[in-house]
This record gives C-alpha cells, structure tokens and sequence, in this order.
C-alpha cells in the first residue's frame, strides 16, 4: 500500500486533513492504550512518564503546554502516577512555589517497560508505511507541534 491508498472507502471520503489526522490520532491512542494495558498504564499517563523520565523532573504546568493538555487534566493523571508509585512531587530548587514532577526509581523500570510496549503498539500503527514514509511522517508531524508551540 502506498500513500493515499486506502482500504476503507469509508475513511477515504473523509477527505477532510484535520479530520483524518483525529482519527489516526485516536487510532495510535488506541493501539498504545491495548498495548499498555498489560502494565496497568494508558497513552497519557505514558506520555508524561516518558516526558519525566527524559527530563529527569518537569513541573506541571510545562507538562500541560509539552502535551497540549489542559492543568487540570494533568494534575488527575499526575495524581494517578504518584498513586502508583511511578512519579513523585518535589519542590523545584529554583521556584519553591513550585512542584516538580519526578521520576521514582519504579517508575523508571516501569518506563523501560512501557517504552518496548508503547514502540510495539506504534510499530501496528505505522505497519502500513515504509521506514522512508515513517520518517517522512515524522517529519512532517514534528514540523507541525514545533509551529504551533505555546505562545
């Protein structure tokens, strides 16, 4: 199958770009949500897993604008994550009005674990697409979250 080719005649009429991108969206939501399952995680909470293990700590508020997710969204799943262990809040050293939200020693083997999950889930997701048309892919979506970052 190449680009533009479709199996679903039905998908194909969307014919609307914003629309087709919400629906593989939910899609790669989907399938990571399947895959992750298995360790008791969902694609959002992963996501800020992952943010505060490459981070090494984040406040909340960065993690809101990185995600493009409302505060109160992230103070729910956040809380969700210290319930289990995965992340803990500490006082940032720079702002002690603030709050960062650190990675625990569990969480980061529960990251690596999730990691080889959430890139099996994305691996269905894209089987579709050759390595050159998933790096274009990824291009191309990295263009597009880099131009429309936070003011």
């Amino acid at each position: 199958m190449s680009i533009g080719d479709t199996e679903d005649p039905a998908i194909e009429s969307l014919g609307d770009t914003g629309l087709l991108l919400s629906v593989a969206s939910a899609t790669a939501i989907r399938n990571a949500n399947l895959g992750l399952d298995a360790i008791g995680l969902r694609a959002r909470t992963f996501s800020i897993l992952e943010l505060v293990v490459r981070t090494g700590g984040v406040n909340q508020r960065s993690l809101a604008d990185k995600l493009r997710l409302n505060p109160s969204q992230i103070v729910a799943l956040v809380d969700t994550l210290v319930a289990d262990g995965l992340v803990e809040r500490r006082l940032d050293d720079e702002d002690r009005r603030a709050r960062l939200v650190c990675p625990t020693e569990e969480g980061e083997r529960q990251w690596a674990t999730a990691r080889e999950l959430a890139d099996r889930a994305l691996e269905h997701t894209l089987r579709a697409l050759s390595p050159p048309e998933r790096a274009y892919l990824h291009q191309l979506l990295s263009v597009v979250v880099n131009a429309s970052e936070p003011d």
